[in-house]
């Protein structure tokens, strides 16, 4: 069993799973899905959509009529993905339906690979429908296909995204998420948790609630009050995370600005109802980088407001990333960062260089940083990230945990604690004693082993 790897970009969602059950010439579609989870839930919305329809989803290009590209324009490297995947399904299968945040940008994709099919932006659901219908007509059966037993997942069973808003109001400078996908467009509360009721329904025991700025739900529409049980709920992330607690699910909070409104969540924490984790995309910590990043709250106390946290929650989990090499960065800021990572202790830390992305206003930035600067400076950031890393997981060797299985093979299980995320962070290992386990069990175990990353542990009886 691998161990994670430190250098998992934060654009990146897991590995889609695709069921390529399909019958007797049903006209069949393949999915590519990049980009964030976010990117991924909108796959999801996709496949479900053309399910209804009649279509089966292929899991590979040869059995597919036509392929959808959903793409990720998240840095120039994202760009350069998106290409060489659609470029892929062309040279495999020939006819690509391009979708997702690159999608945005027509032009610059049709100027690589001209044969694509169709060209739709980010949550375009209509139009990559369209393109569907004229690519590959619809023979649905009546008696089958036009009402599907359950939304197509791309994630395994036990575990999925919650997806509660779309866009972003804040213009950071290095970031273009915003022109592409808009601003703020908070989901209504009851149809979150009814979509949340409906996945634990079906099985899904953790809940990966996503957006774009998470901490900010609700207030594009001045955090109304929705029917929900006979009451009413308010359009908050506090309101909406209690409601959420309470179906019986891990809840984990992913894209959480650090507010000052986020303290009313620490207590949920405590009580059992939210897991015990913030993802923070903290970016940096010196304010005149922050500055220049046009980061929210650039001038806030985040060493305090983590002790704050700490002390109403001593096991919460925090994870964040950051940038290294952000254009004027100097070598006294960049200490700072590296001396502001030594005392908040952050528990999951990813990192990623700098890098220009077509219509980021960083882009005119002056005082860039050579590259090499850049690569020795990130160099430098992970080793005492995982220093920091290793140090916190050993400090749990001999601790009980609750763990959920991921995954089960000849040589063990792979789960995770609650303080780990899919993908993004370390996982459990339990080599002895698995036999009977299966993906989606909640175990209780002892942990025995630890290293910069991961744990290793055996079933408490």
């Amino acid at each position: 069993m691998s161990t994670n790897p430190p250098d998992l970009r934060p654009d990146r969602a897991p590995a889609p799973l695709l069921d390529g059950t399909a019958r007797p010439g049903q006209p069949r579609v393949g999915m590519v899905s990049l980009g964030c989870p976010k990117a991924l839930v909108d796959s999801e919305r996709i496949l479900t959509r053309l399910r209804a329809e009649g279509y089966a989803i292929s899991p590979d290009y040869a059995g597919a009529d036509a392929v959808i590209v959903n793409t990720c324009g998240f840095l120039d490297s994202a760009k350069a993905e998106s290409l060489e995947a659609i470029g892929e399904a062309l040279t495999s299968n020939g006819r690509v339906i391009v979708t997702g945040c690159l999608g945005a940008e027509e032009e610059y994709i049709r100027g690589t690979h001209p044969s694509v099919l169709a060209v739709t932006g980010p949550h375009q659901y209509e139009q990559v429908l369209d393109a569907v219908h004229a690519a590959v007509p619809a023979d649905p059966n009546p008696f089958i296909d036009l009402l599907p037993a359950s939304s197509v997942s791309l994630t395994p069973r036990h575990y999925s995204y919650l997806k509660i808003s779309e866009g972003c109001n804040h213009k950071c400078r290095f970031c273009i998420i915003p022109d592409m996908r808009g601003k703020l467009a908070s989901r209504p509360a009851h149809a979150v948790l009814r979509e949340a009721e409906k996945l634990v329904e079906k099985g899904v025991r953790e809940l990966l609630v996503i957006s774009q700025d998470t901490s900010a739900y609700g207030l594009d529409r001045k955090h109304d009050l929705n029917p929900w049980k006979g009451g009413e709920v308010r359009s908050h992330i506090t309101d909406l995370a209690r409601e959420l607690g309470g179906l019986g699910a891990w809840v984990r909070l992913h894209y959480v600005y650090p507010y000052p409104h986020v303290r009313e969540l620490i207590p949920l924490m405590a009580e059992g109802l939210v897991l015990p984790y913030l993802d923070i995309p903290f970016q940096h910590s010196h304010p005149d980088t922050l500055k220049r990043m046009a980061r929210p709250a650039n001038q806030a106390k985040t060493l305090e407001t983590i002790a704050g946290w700490r002390e109403i929650c001593p096991d919460i989990t925090l994870r964040s990333t950051f940038i290294v090499g952000f254009p004027g960065e100097t070598e006294a800021e960049f200490q700072h960062l590296l001396d502001w990572m030594e005392e908040a202790r952050l528990d999951r830390v990813g990192a990623f260089k700098y890098e220009n992305v077509d219509g980021a206003r960083s882009n005119a930035l002056p005082d860039h940083v050579p590259e090499e600067v850049k690569q020795e400076r990130f160099e430098r950031f992970m080793e005492v990230a995982q220093r920091i890393s290793a140090e916190k997981l050993e400090a749990k060797v001999g601790s009980v945990q609750q763990v959920i299985v991921d995954s089960v093979d000849g040589d063990g299980a792979v789960c995770r604690t609650k303080a780990d995320a899919p993908e993004i962070d370390g996982n459990l290992f339990i080599d002895e004693g698995f036999e009977a386990l299966k993906p989606g069990d909640m175990v209780t175990v002892t942990v025995d082993e630890a290293s910069e990353y991961d744990l290793w542990g055996s079933i408490t009886r």
